[in-house]
């Protein structure tokens, strides 16, 4: 029988003594794939002994923790799937996708307690707290795993189509869709960026983007344990501990999304941050401004931004590093078992330097949205995922990604690509972080509105920042207004929140 859900019971035969996880969390506490297989068989058969079988779903609402990790290759060992949820969503969210996936457990951090006793209250399902509070007397604490074997459960014949984990999308309309990450699609996701961004088993990333999300399980969570690297654990994003991190841990990899990036160059350490040990320090989630990359730069480093969705991977294309500094931007070419085409409006294949829609075939692909047939028709076409984002390649085939389709402003007959305006006008010395959304035009049908924080170093000089951006960009590109706030609210996922900076100031 192929064990395919049990990644750590085979790593810790091939790699017992290495250091799998270092604990942030409670004293760079490190523990080897041994010990984590083992932790990870109690929590598999404390799973079981509740009756959680194949399919069931086991949901969790939790900051990042060692357990979290646990739960999740428990899960793979007994066929169950994990339902990762989102702890920035509104109660009513969450009620709504607990009550669609009917998970037999949920698993829960203390700061939570109130929320899943509102939530569950009336609902048949275990609830089991990470850090039990002194009224919780009724629930079931997750150190009653402690209790169980730490020999594996029965092996059970899962098929490369079985799902792992439930991972919601970063929507900004309705509810998020949440994305069936199967067995295979997260194995291949791991083959391609092993192979094709080069990670070893002495590798060691930090994690501190949320597990809810892709990028905290996918980007190089699970790479990592298919290879035998080290993740450290961390709760959540903290510039300080980062810069302590990559200065004391042997840090060697590290994601982010460009708002982690903006904070870190904001940082009194940016300029004595010693990042020599980093052989890849990568963005994603959403656009990056060039200014980003450049200040990078000018410390040594080779920083280059990914591309990738909740849907497929997320890791899609490499970009070497003699491109970094000569294409600015691109996303790079596609990993090793990945197809990639663009399409037209019409229908027809892109060109070189034409934009279209980026759609994406390979077994690292979701296999569609859990409980959304409607949703899952549409978004895949004939075996390819239609992303919803535009993109071009140039002559070398190099793919750059120009914006998301539902955010083009179309001005004149012309259309306006809010990332590369974002881009440009983000290198004026008084911006600390700007997003161009549409606006109604009597005259233009659309024009775009700049929404702006301003440096706290710096004050802002409207007309100025017209004037360069009138030097950069064509004429029709420039934003017609300006608004400055304290901030721009972002998703769950890190990225702007477009849909609520229309709402507020689209009128």
């Amino acid at each position: 029988m192929m064990l395919i859900g049990d990644w750590l019971d085979r790593r810790a035969q091939l790699s017992p003594e290495k250091v799998a996880l270092i604990d942030a969390l409670h004293g760079m506490r490190p523990i080897t794939y041994r010990d984590w297989n083992r932790a990870a068989n109690r929590t598999a058969n404390f799973l079981r002994a509740l009756g959680v079988e194949r399919g069931d779903r086991v949901a969790i609402l939790a900051h990042n923790c060692v357990e979290y990790l646990d739960l999740w290759f428990a899960c793979g060992k007994i066929g169950a799937i994990l339902q990762a949820l989102n702890w920035r969503l509104t109660m009513h969210e969450l009620a709504a996708l607990i009550a669609d996936a009917q998970p037999t457990v949920l698993v829960y951090g203390a700061e939570f307690a109130a929320q899943v006793a509102n939530i569950c209250a009336d609902l048949p399902i275990d609830l089991i707290a990470l850090d039990p509070q002194t009224s919780e007397h009724d629930l079931i604490p997750f150190t009653a795993c402690e209790q169980y074997s730490d020999t594996p459960p029965p092996a059970i014949a899962l098929d490369w189509n079985d799902a792992w984990v439930i991972c919601y999308t970063g929507g900004s309309t309705g509810l998020p869709k949440g994305a069936l990450l199967t067995h295979g699609s997260i194995t291949w996701n791991a083959i391609n960026t092993i192979t094709s961004w080069g990670l070893t088993p002495d590798d060691t990333t930090i994690l501190n983007a949320p597990l809810f999300h892709t990028g905290g399980l996918n980007v190089f969570t699970a790479p990592l344990v298919y290879i035998g690297g080290t993740s450290i654990v961390c709760r959540g994003f903290d510039a300080a501990q980062v810069f302590d991190l990559i200065r004391d841990a042997g840090v060697t990899l590290y994601f982010g999304v460009p708002t982690t990036f903006i904070t870190l160059q904001q940082h009194p350490r940016w300029w004595t941050g010693d990042f020599s040990r980093l052989k890849l320090i990568i963005s994603g989630g959403a656009p990056c401004p060039l200014p980003v990359f450049e200040r990078f730069w000018e410390r040594g480093v080779d920083f280059k931004t990914g591309y990738g969705l909740t849907e497929a991977g997320p890791n899609t294309f490499w970009l070497p590093a003699a491109d970094v500094r000569r294409k600015p931007g691109a996303v790079g070419y596609p990993l090793m078992h990945i197809d990639l085409r663009i399409i037209a409006p019409d229908g027809q294949m892109c060109g070189p330097d034409q934009v279209g829609e980026l759609q994406i075939r390979g077994p690292h692909v979701c296999a569609g949205y859990w409980n959304n047939t409607a949703e899952t028709a549409s978004a895949f076409v004939d075996g390819w995922l239609r992303t919803g984002d535009l993109a071009s390649f140039d002559a070398d085939r190099c793919y750059s990604i120009v914006g998301r389709l539902k955010d083009v402003i179309i001005s004149g007959g012309e259309n306006i690509y809010p990332a590369e305006v974002e881009s440009v006008l983000a290198g004026h010395p008084a911006i600390a972080e700007i997003t161009l959304i549409g606006i109604a035009d009597p005259t233009w049908g659309e024009v775009g509105r700049a929404i702006i924080v301003v440096r706290p170093t710096h004050r802002f000089d409207q007309a100025a920042f017209l004037a360069y951006g009138r030097e950069r960009l064509a004429g029709y590109k420039l934003p017609k207004s300006v608004v400055v706030v304290d901030s721009i609210p972002k998703t769950a996922a890190g990225k702007v929140d477009r849909l609520w900076l229309k709402q507020q100031y689209g009128l």
